[in-house]
């Protein structure tokens, strides 16, 4: 399986560049979005990748990010949601915003992607919402490690985090990401808290975007 390319692109296609990895070409097909934020031909690029495999066909696509490359997984196991449309919802709405509209139910966001109808928008909503919070947290940076661990000084233990505070942190990152302002994000997830002391990263971000979807 080939998991990233990195090498210079040599030709920039409406959907698709060829990136050029130690004399070798890899056709690599991306979405709007992510051929935008690309570099020129003759320059250095890196994408996470997925390849497709069928009996007359294989396919290379790129991706900018993990979480961009798990959506893209998720929505090719929808029934009606092939490679084109999965490229198309992440080209109009990006990572984050698929992160959004689906744990967030909004499946007219979904259905703004091109060759995307309304029955198959609402199908990706109902059947990922409960992966949304997970691949949200997957966009949050990990705890910081222990510097004792890498023969710094040692910490005290009053001063580690929790796996509580880490849980908190990792959520508030993801709704940061959303674009949720960091006030309301930090209440939502410190109620969240308070009502689930125990929840993980996953649960947490979950019960913040109740707290934030707008009421009605």
């Amino acid at each position: 399986m080939i998991g990233r390319i990195a090498g210079r692109i040599d030709f920039r296609g409406p959907d698709h560049v060829l990136i050029d990895v130690g004399g070798v070409g890899y056709v690599v097909h991306v979405s709007d979005r992510t051929l935008a934020a690309l570099p020129g031909v003759g320059e250095a690029a890196a994408l996470y990748t997925d390849l497709l495999v069928r009996e007359d066909l294989l396919q290379l696509f790129g991706f900018t990010s993990l979480v961009e490359k798990e959506w893209h997984r998720l929505l090719m196991g929808v029934q009606g949601i092939g490679a084109k449309a999965s490229m198309a919802i992440l080209g109009t709405l990006g990572p984050d915003g698929v992160s959004r509209a689906i744990a967030m139910g909004d499946w007219s966001a979904v259905k703004a992607a091109p060759g995307v109808g309304p029955k198959i928008a609402q199908r990706v909503v109902n059947e990922l919402k409960d992966k949304a919070p997970t691949v949200m947290s997957m966009a949050a940076p990990a705890p910081p490690t222990d510097v004792a661990q890498a023969g710094g000084p040692l910490i005290e233990p009053a001063t580690q985090p929790t796996p509580d505070g880490a849980a908190q942190a990792e959520a508030l990152s993801a709704l940061g990401n959303l674009g949720y302002a960091p006030a309301e994000a930090a209440r939502a997830v410190a109620e969240a808290a308070s009502d689930d002391p125990e929840a993980g990263t996953p649960a947490l971000i979950r019960a913040a975007l109740r707290r934030l979807a707008p009421a009605g």
